[in-house]
């Protein structure tokens, strides 16, 4: 995982960190994670495909790096968004996309936030999406405006 130093990070902001990398290394079939806020704004990140593409000569994940997946995630929940509108839905829990070579899943967090998965096309989307409502419920009430503050800061330091 490539995330940004936790040092010198709140016990709140390291706890968000923590979570994001156990996401990552223990479900199977996860390439990427990220957390954007609700104005699109990437959150937290793990970027290992990034390292495997510089490893290998292979990309992983989306081109080129966290931020784009950051930006998928962002873009799908501001379409599902609408539609949700569009047709009085309420609000969007989660989304899933299913292509031939992977899967997105996108799942709304309590402040407007998004949590974003790009997984292998042979992954068990119920076991992420497991994982990814165990993220929420954990996250979810720890996001601040202080901590998305804090959080955005040291995404900014670290690109």
């Amino acid at each position: 995982m490539t995330a940004p130093s936790t040092f010198g990070l709140s016990t709140e902001a390291r706890n968000l960190h923590w979570l994001l990398s156990n996401l990552v290394e223990e479900v199977p079939g996860v390439h990427s994670v990220t957390v954007v806020s609700s104005d699109g704004l990437m959150l937290l990140s793990s970027d290992p495909g990034h390292l495997n593409a510089q490893a290998t000569g292979r990309q992983d994940g989306p081109k080129g790096s966290s931020a784009d997946l950051a930006t998928i995630v962002s873009g799908i929940g501001s379409l599902t968004q609408g539609a949700a509108k569009l047709m009085d839905g309420g609000n969007v829990k989660q989304t899933m996309v299913a292509m031939d070579e992977g899967s997105v899943f996108v799942m709304s967090i309590s402040d407007g936030s998004l949590l974003g998965v790009h997984a292998t096309p042979d992954c068990d989307m119920s076991v992420i999406a497991y994982h990814m409502a165990l993220f929420v419920g954990r996250a979810g009430h720890v996001l601040t405006p202080e901590l998305r503050s804090e959080l955005r800061k040291s995404m900014e330091s670290t690109q």
